[in-house]
């Protein structure tokens, strides 16, 4: 937007013989000369110049978040913003003696009219301070002579009251500007904001308004004065941050300050739209209007910019950039001082003697760990390296792995030292980084697997994959997506994870296990939950109970039946069983299904 600006201003330059006015420096008495004397007028040849100036300010709604009304924030900022840019001076002038640009129906093309009111009435009130000022002084002055009489008198009350109501005047207007020019339009909103039940008074939205428009009119006032057309630009950030009602409120005060064609307003929203829809969605008094937040956003936003996929080379160099702001975290230089109390030179010397064994250990350690985190930097960023095609687009999560990248190398460096000599290699622990902070859901259910199938004693062996054992027990984590939803939504590509696990970097379950020990961006709660809904998924639910009633008819039967086929000797038997089944039957006892699970051939709890 800048170059745009600078190229029209050059080739609105080469047709024209007039130069822009500077608000600046020795441009600011010629500025309070125009705004106190001269009218501006709206011509055609202003509305026709191309050249335009940006001025940009930036809103964080993440800032304004803990007031109750997120819009006001916004007001606040702009007006700020405009009266940091261009002085306090000159927009209280305005406040006070300056007047609405004019639109004039002839063609005429001078661009600003005398303000004959104004200067009619300060020659006036100047005439009548010197007036004044004059009789007093001749009246002063014949008293001081001894010449006093009704006329000296008369000439004294004239002149006080000529003076006075001259000066009053004056100084009324210098304390109206001296008045804005402390009492900031900022000021003015928070007092408003600040009272009790501020949004239940009749006029509050109107001073607000009211406020807006004097902005308004200044800036289209500077455009005519400075020959070129003025925009300001507001960078709303931090608006997927807030909570929904505020975030309705903002677009609401956007919405008002755009309704005005003429408004020099640009608004640019870096939200995700997502995230946004939701909170309209979700807005209470939204309901009806916003039922689908992508069709309202549809409706508000007018140039729709979604920021491309990254190309190679710029992810290489926002990678590079993110490590060269964390040289600190490679290098780390020990200076200790030595102690500074009463003992001798010999004392001293004895005391660093003693350190020096320990600090030459420890820099060797320090060394050799800031060599590892090198080489595992240098391998998230080496072009000829696979692993930055898996680092996403976000500047955020970038430095969140850059930042986890040094912390994970030194673990593992304190690991290895206490006896894992053959462990991961740094381009492993980057990959692993990288990993946990891409599929963290994909990758703590294959962790949450690997520690089932330990617990049961069917482990498998170190030299498998781990990419396996997440194919393995894939189905079951899609009969939990519902319940997972919300952590779901934090993998990445589906397909990069297989590309990832499967071909790039197949770690083994003896890697991941080491791993493991040294991760710190992985959250171990996803883990937990798994854990807990797979737990109760496999406890199978108890049968219901029989009922004793419908049991011992079926009990009786299947005695009689298998009575009849059996030799004497277990007819007897078989002929008592379905005696005692009919008894305990009619006490309503449980012993029937007891019964009733014996096969033909079998002998009875209590028989022989």
């Amino acid at each position: 937007m800048q170059q745009e600006a600078a190229q029209r201003e050059r080739e609105e330059l080469q047709h024209v013989q007039w130069r822009p006015r500077a608000v600046s420096g020795w441009g600011v008495p010629q500025l309070l000369w125009y705004l106190v004397f001269l009218q501006p007028i709206i011509t055609e040849v202003h509305l026709r110049r191309r050249n335009v100036q940006f001025l940009f300010i930036r809103f964080s709604a993440w800032q304004y978040e803990g007031t109750d009304k997120l819009w006001a924030g916004l007001v606040t900022t702009l007006c700020e913003g405009i009266r940091h840019h261009y002085g306090a001076l000159p927009f209280s002038v305005y406040s006070v003696l300056g007047n609405k640009p004019a639109t004039r129906q002839d063609c005429c093309q001078s661009e600003w009219h005398c303000r004959r009111r104004v200067c009619l009435g300060l020659l006036g009130l100047l005439a009548a301070l010197g007036l004044g000022v004059g009789l007093l002084y001749l009246s002063l002055g014949g008293h001081a002579l001894g010449h006093g009489s009704p006329n000296g008198s008369l000439l004294k009350a004239f002149g006080g009251a000529a003076t006075t109501l001259s000066g009053s005047g004056l100084l009324m207007a210098v304390y109206s500007v001296g008045k804005h020019l402390f009492v900031s339009q900022r000021k003015k909103i928070e007092r408003l904001v600040s009272r009790e039940k501020f949004g239940s008074q009749l006029g509050f939205m109107c001073e607000v308004k009211k406020e807006v428009e004097l902005l308004t009119d200044f800036l289209c006032f500077l455009e005519i004065y400075q020959r070129r057309r003025l925009r300001v630009v507001l960078e709303v950030t931090g608006l997927d941050t807030c909570y929904p009602e505020r975030v309705v409120g903002l677009l609401n005060a956007i919405n008002t300050l755009l309704s005005d064609s003429h408004a020099p307003f640009i608004f640019i929203l870096v939200v995700d739209p997502s995230i946004l829809a939701a909170c309209l969605e979700s807005a209470g008094n939204m309901k009806g209007t916003a039922d689908n937040g992508y069709l309202f956003l549809n409706r508000t936003v007018t140039l729709p910019f979604s920021v491309p996929i990254m190309g190679r080379r710029t992810k290489l160099q926002f990678l590079h950039d993110a490590v060269q702001s964390r040289d600190d975290l490679l290098y780390r230089e020990i200076t200790r001082k030595l102690p500074g109390d009463a003992r001798g030179e010999s004392a001293q010397l004895l005391a660093v003697q003693t350190q020096a064994g320990a600090e030459r250990g420890q820099s060797r350690i320090d060394a050799e760990a800031a060599r590892r985190i090198q080489e595992a930097l240098f391998c998230l960023r080496d072009e000829r390296d696979c692993l930055y095609e898996y680092v996403p687009d976000n500047v955020v999560s970038m430095r969140r792995i850059v930042n986890t990248v040094p912390i994970t190398v030194r673990l593992l460096q304190q690991q290895q030292q206490q006896g894992d000599f053959g462990g991961p290699t740094p381009r492993q622990a980057v990959a692993w980084v990288v990993l946990a902070n891409q599929w963290p859901c994909r990758l703590s259910w294959a962790l949450q697997c690997l520690e089932d199938r330990q617990q049961t004693g069917g482990a498998p062996e170190g030299r498998a994959r781990l990419w396996d054992v997440f194919r393995d027990n894939s189905r079951e984590l899609h009969t939990m997506t519902k319940a997972l939803q919300n952590v779901l939504d934090l993998d990445g590509d589906p397909e990069l994870f297989e590309r990832f696990l499967g071909a790039d970097f197949p770690f083994t379950v003896a890697e991941a296990q080491s791993l493991l020990r040294c991760t710190v961006n992985l959250d171990h709660s996803i883990r937990r939950r798994m854990g807990l809904i797979r737990a109760v998924s496999a406890l199978k639910p108890p049968s219901p109970p029989k009922s004793p009633a419908r049991d011992a008819p079926d009990a009786a039967h299947r005695t009689n039946s298998t009575s009849r086929a059996p030799p004497s000797g277990r007819a007897s038997g078989q002929a008592s069983e379905g005696h005692h089944a009919g008894d305990l039957a009619h006490r309503g006892k449980l012993w029937p299904v007891a019964c009733a699970l014996f096969r033909p051939g079998q002998s009875s709890p209590g028989g022989p």
